[in-house]
């Protein structure tokens, strides 16, 4: 297994940075791979009494790589393209206009938080690391650090890549738990940064 096959792969035995942030990338790649290359029919697609798509899932986790990266770590707003989109800060907004969104804004919505998230990431690490305090915290004054932010984004991925895991095996028979050795998304940009 070399790295150019699995370069979202954590290291065997790096430093807490890099497993954190390893564990985000992991988990970023292995969402992507499953919501990756639909039509608009596939990223429309509902099972069960469930209102979830993988479009809406899409949208929604774009705007938590904003949101957490912006809003919490820095308190700054959201800013493009978000302040474009009609976006209200609810998490309703998301799942419901991804359905008016073709897959390619879509894909390049969530390709292009991503790629903001590690920008401001790489800097917040620079200048203080994952102990430094971010603008978000308790009505009480406490705030988080950057290692709970990343952590609470980690735990975000997990429970929606579960959702994408089930909705993608209804749309196309698409299972596993990794991509495939030396896969690269078919629409958009690697996470990954490559």
């Amino acid at each position: 297994m070399t790295n150019s096959d699995y370069p979202w792969e954590p290291p065997l035995a790096g430093t807490e940075i890099e497993h954190i942030v390893s564990a985000l990338g992991r988990l970023r790649t292995t969402f992507r791979w499953k919501a990756d290359d639909l039509d608009t029919a596939g990223l429309k697609t509902q099972i069960g009494a469930s209102s979830l798509t993988l479009g809406g899932l899409v949208k929604h986790l774009a705007a938590m790589e904003d949101y957490t990266f912006t809003v919490k770590l820095t308190g700054e707003p959201m800013g493009a393209p978000w302040d474009a989109t009609g976006w209200d800060g609810s998490n309703d907004w998301e799942f419901a206009s991804a359905t008016d969104d073709t897959p390619e804004q879509l894909y390049e919505l969530w390709d292009g938080a991503v790629e903001r998230s590690r920008t401001r990431l790489d800097a917040a690490l620079a200048n203080g690391g994952l102990d430094q305090l971010a603008y978000t915290g308790w009505p009480d004054g406490r705030r988080v650090s950057l290692r709970r932010l990343l952590c609470d984004l980690i735990e975000e991925y997990g429970r929606h890549t579960g959702h994408t895991d089930l909705i993608r095996e209804a749309v196309d028979g698409r299972v596993g738990e990794d991509p495939p050795a030396g896969w690269r998304p078919q629409s958009g940009r690697a996470p990954w940064g490559t």
